[in-house]
């Protein structure tokens, strides 16, 4: 059997950095991109992860926020911030995949369907993306972020043999991966006359909220692995939904996430 990486448990780490700061990046992170609030819509967060989306739509006046996850450790973490929020009625929690049609299909339809980071993890992410794409309401917003296909030595098919290689080896090598990953990384930032320390300090600021350790260790292991041209995504798109329209983006030129935000007319 092929070894996949369990998002649940790194996030489960995550959870113990969360403050007040990282809730509010994460807020700029949803609004700023959709250049619209959430009062009054509902939302639902496919493959929720620490579940800080969800909970961040709850607090920006989404009026249902609907959470899933198929790793019950990234669901107990939803849980988790829904007991922090008070347990409010208005947020439904399940374990389940967006793969599973039957599974999906008993939430009905969405003013906004996010799913940042996940569906390039499911084994099959062009139906992920037909399924998540099918629980947009008329008027509604398509929320997703995709891993960039690139080619060369740095490219996405070296990334998804270190990805195996990480997700095979033993706890300490594990570490040992993490480790010259982030030394090299951190290496290149110090060769551009930028402040790496600065730059782990401040990650949450510019990475929604996130925390640097938490996304090496997702990256690294985030296996399933596929990844898309923008271009590939929009004809996708347009083949498929042809009654959606593209609203913003923001792309990479690196193996990073593409961002999309389409609009179902």
């Amino acid at each position: 059997m092929e070894k996949t990486f369990s998002f649940g448990k790194n996030w489960q780490i995550f959870l113990k950095s969360l403050n007040d700061d990282r809730f509010k990046f994460a807020e700029k992170s949803l609004t700023e991109f959709m250049k619209s609030d959430l009062k009054g819509k509902s939302f639902i967060d496919i493959g929720c992860g620490s579940s800080l989306f969800s909970y961040t739509a709850l607090n920006l006046g989404a009026s249902r926020v609907v959470s899933f996850d198929i790793d019950p450790f990234s669901v107990q973490c939803c849980r988790y911030l829904y007991d922090k929020a008070n347990k409010p009625n208005n947020w439904e929690i399940s374990e389940g995949s967006i793969l599973n049609k039957e599974f999906v299909s008993k939430f009905g339809e969405f003013d906004v369907v996010y799913s940042w980071g996940v569906l390039h993890h499911t084994g099959d992410m062009w139906e992920a993306i037909r399924n998540s794409a099918n629980l947009v309401k008329y008027g509604g917003y398509y929320y997703i972020a995709i891993y960039n296909k690139r080619g060369g030595l740095n490219g996405s098919g070296f990334w998804l043999r270190v990805k195996k290689m990480y997700n095979y080896s033993p706890k300490i090598g594990k570490w040992f991966i993490e480790g010259i990953y982030m030394f090299s990384y951190l290496t290149a930032y110090t060769i551009k006359l930028k402040n790496p320390v600065s730059y782990v300090r401040n990650y949450h600021k510019n990475k929604r909220g996130m925390r640097f350790k938490t996304d090496v260790t997702d990256w690294l292991g985030g296996y399933p692995y596929q990844f898309a041209t923008p271009e590939e995504i929009f004809n996708f798109m347009k083949k498929e939904f042809p009654d959606f329209e593209l609203m913003n983006i923001k792309s990479t030129k690196g193996i990073g996430n593409n961002w999309f935000l389409f609009k179902k007319h």
